[in-house]
């Protein structure tokens, strides 16, 4: 799942980033409102995390635009503005949450993970395909039993496979998920990953699931019937 930080704070938007990143999410940061405005508007994120007092544009008047402009993804505020009436003023705005600092991490990922259950009721909790079960929320991976460790880059890459499973992802599109970035055909990071994870997922067992289909990117086959 992909966020948005918006946060001038140089040490508390880096340690927001790499926190997050490290919990298996893919994280955008913005140091101004007006940056944090338009990557709103061009990029698609499942949640924003936005500062009230930043420079160019507060989050009051990002949030604003956001909302008229019918832009429904999920606003946490984290703010050092922590009076009652701030916090009915971004709640009335139309934040859905609203944390003050200073914060503990654990606190703020819980709060995270929360706002993302949201409007994902019928979203199960755990992924299966085949004999694969991606824990979502425990962040583990099971093949037939078999627990099998990976690392947040490879979770995320497995989970993007099992969501869209019996699907051709493009390189272009397994960049933009997982890596936030545009496809440069001179890297193998791609094909390095994928191959990593496949002697991860599929070494030791008979029926292989991550194939790849030349020219054109990879899969994760549910099996047929024998």
């Amino acid at each position: 799942m992909k966020i948005l930080v918006v946060e001038d704070e140089l040490k508390t938007g880096n340690y927001l980033q790499q926190g997050l990143t490290e919990a298996g999410f893919v994280v955008d940061l913005a140091r101004n409102g007006v940056d944090g405005l338009h990557q709103a508007r061009t990029e698609s994120y499942d949640l924003v995390i936005l500062d009230v007092m930043l420079p160019g544009l507060d989050g009051w008047g990002v949030l604003r635009a956001m909302r008229e402009e019918g832009r429904s993804m999920p606003v946490l505020f984290l703010t050092a503005k922590g009076q009652v009436e701030d916090r009915v003023k971004g709640l009335e705005q139309g934040a859905d949450d609203y944390l003050v600092k200073p914060f503990a991490f654990a606190e703020l990922l819980a709060r995270v993970r929360t706002l993302l259950r949201r409007g994902r009721v019928s979203e199960p909790e755990v992924l299966r395909v085949a004999d694969i079960e991606l824990d979502l929320l425990r962040r583990r991976v099971h093949r037939a039993g078999k627990r099998i460790d990976l690392t947040a880059k490879e979770f995320l890459l497995l989970e993007l496979l099992m969501r869209r499973h019996d699907e051709v992802l493009p390189r272009s599109l397994i960049a933009s998920q997982v890596w936030d970035m545009n496809f440069d055909s001179d890297t193998n990071v791609i094909e390095v990953a994928v191959r990593r994870l496949r002697a991860k997922i599929d070494d030791g067992y008979k029926v292989k699931l991550i194939n790849t289909v030349r020219g054109m990117g990879y899969v994760l086959e549910t099996p047929g019937p024998d």
